[in-house]
């Protein structure tokens, strides 16, 4: 196993191999952090040298992995030996194919879904799922391979729902089409047989690496409403959740409790976001009067009911006209009578106006560090779950204390049947080569800086492993698997033997994310 760094160099250009560690550390760090450095980072520009670079490392008997946008935390494109590659696919950043009377785009893997949002809104189009929040720095082909959920999730599923057909490139540098494209036709649909599709998704890219994606398109409603409810307890607030996601009467929706919410108010403050929040509350209004009003309500009124409300749930609704749109908020309000109350809607209106935010979240609203995890949960599993949790921390509240570590949680329904319970756990330590290029400059330095405190970091990643388990003793699953989360060894015996065979058939050197869910 060796890196023939000329060979690379040759396919992808001289300034595409990157091996200045300054520069790779940057490719080779997560949200959360990095690990081992990588001997080298390609960056393919196009399909082709994609191959060149994949049927380069399969001689060479060369591990790599793989990175998208970089937006993930759970270790999945960290490499875990200095001799390892990494292959970054943001280059790879051209919109394919619009085609509008046969209703689909595809993309290259290394498209934002900002990038994508734009190009269709300017021509009333849109995908059913847009995208994460993140979606300023995530690429379409990353969310495929995670599974993520976010703005449309509410309406039309996680993103693995809106894929039609992949173009992949195999271990062996080949290429395979997916869906109808596996047929030799248009990449117009998904299900032609056995869903070739469907195994690409959520594999964190270890069964191949996407190249191009197709997604269906959708005529933009030109229609919304916000509507925001507040809740004293938990309880109350997932069972207006559970029923409304019975009704999918909603484009997108996220719920946060406290300690998020007031987060969000601090951010905003240390970023100067109030103009920046405001233009966005008009531009996603249906007029100017009407985005004044919310602007002016948006004010105090809103910082005193968020301050007083110990969870909050915001909704974003679409329809035809306003009409439908009134109709959906009403559906919602008898919905969360009996549960919670109606607040100022600013939340979903900034999101509405701001669908892709700077990554001022990838820090703590004081300058921390900051790690999501999360687990999806039957319903009937999620009280259960809220309440372990509750203990969870009271066990650990002094040595929590001592560390500095605080969390707080963000919430989702995903379809009718699950819940998605996200933790936020945040602690002092010093900034890494991901917040340094990610992060807004002027944001950046408004912050507090915090000295290395390798202390607390080893607490927070135990009390990442506890939590997980904690997680799995409620029947969780996860996106975003990576290396953080168990998946083979959580699997039985017929379903582990079959996804091992599928990854020796497509990858029989494992080459591609060594260890990467846990194959």
């Amino acid at each position: 196993m060796s890196m023939n760094a000329s060979a690379l160099a040759n396919i992808v250009g001289a300034d595409n191999l990157l091996t200045d560690p300054a520069k790779v550390a940057y490719f080779a760090t997560d949200v959360y952090r990095a690990q081992v450095m990588p001997g080298a980072v390609a960056r393919p520009g196009t399909i082709e040298e994609l191959q060149a670079v994949v049927r380069e490392a399969a001689a060479a008997k060369l591990p790599f992995t793989v990175r998208g946008g970089g937006a993930s935390y759970t270790d999945g494109y960290n490499a875990v030996d200095g001799s390892h590659l990494l292959i970054d696919m943001s280059r790879l950043n051209r919109i394919v194919e619009i085609d509008e009377f046969n209703g689909y785009v595809t993309v290259e893997a290394g498209v934002t879904w900002l990038q994508l949002s734009d190009a269709l809104e300017a021509k009333g189009l849109r995908t059913p799922f847009r995208g994460p929040f993140s979606g300023i720095a995530a690429t379409i082909g990353g969310s495929m391979s995670q599974n993520s959920i976010s703005h449309g999730s509410g309406a039309w599923g996680i993103s693995a729902e809106s894929a039609l057909a992949f173009d992949v490139v195999l271990a062996d540098g080949s290429l395979l089409r997916t869906g109808t494209g596996a047929l030799g036709e248009k990449p117009f649909g998904r299900h032609a047989g056995p869903d070739l599709t469907g195994l690409f998704t959520g594999d964190c890219g270890v069964f191949g690496l996407k190249a191009r994606v197709t997604l269906p398109l959708l005529r933009h409603k030109p229609a919304h409403r916000v509507l925001s409810f507040a809740f004293a307890e938990f309880a109350q607030m997932h069972e207006s959740m559970r029923r409304i996601a019975m009704e999918r009467v909603e484009d997108s929706h996220f719920a946060l409790d406290a300690a998020l919410s007031q987060g969000q108010i601090a951010k905003q403050e240390r970023a100067g976001g109030q103009l920046a929040m405001a233009m966005s509350i008009v531009k996603s209004s249906p007029s100017v009067f009407a985005g004044l009003k919310q602007v002016a309500a948006a004010g105090i009124l809103a910082r005193k009911q968020i301050s007083a409300s110990n969870f909050m749930t915001h909704y974003i609704v679409e329809g035809f006209d306003y009409a439908e749109c009134r109709a959906k908020l009403q559906r919602l309000r008898d919905l969360t009578a009996d549960l919670g109350r109606e607040i100022v809607a600013t939340v979903p209106s900034v999101v509405r106006g701001m669908p892709f935010a700077p990554l001022y979240n990838t820090l703590g609203p004081g300058g921390e560090r900051w790690v999501p995890l999360h687990g999806v949960m039957a319903h009937d599993r999620v009280r259960d779950f809220h309440e372990a949790l509750q203990r969870f921390y009271a066990d650990r509240a002094a040595d929590m204390k001592q560390h500095g570590v605080w969390g707080g949680g963000m919430y989702s329904t995903v379809g009718s049947s699950g819940f998605l319970y996200e933790i936020a756990l945040y602690w002092p330590d010093e900034q890494t080569a991901y917040h340094a290029e990610s992060v807004p400059g002027d944001y950046l330095a408004s912050l507090p800086k915090f000295p290395a405190n390798p202390a607390a970091r080893e607490y927070v990643h135990r009390l990442k492993g506890e939590l997980v388990d904690l997680y799995d003793a409620h029947g969780a699953l996860h996106f975003q698997l990576g290396r953080a989360y168990p998946y083979a060894a959580r699997l039985g015996a017929e379903p582990k033997a079959l996804v091992s065979a599928i990854k020796s058939a497509l990858d029989p050197q494992g080459l591609i994310g060594p260890g990467v869910l846990g194959l």
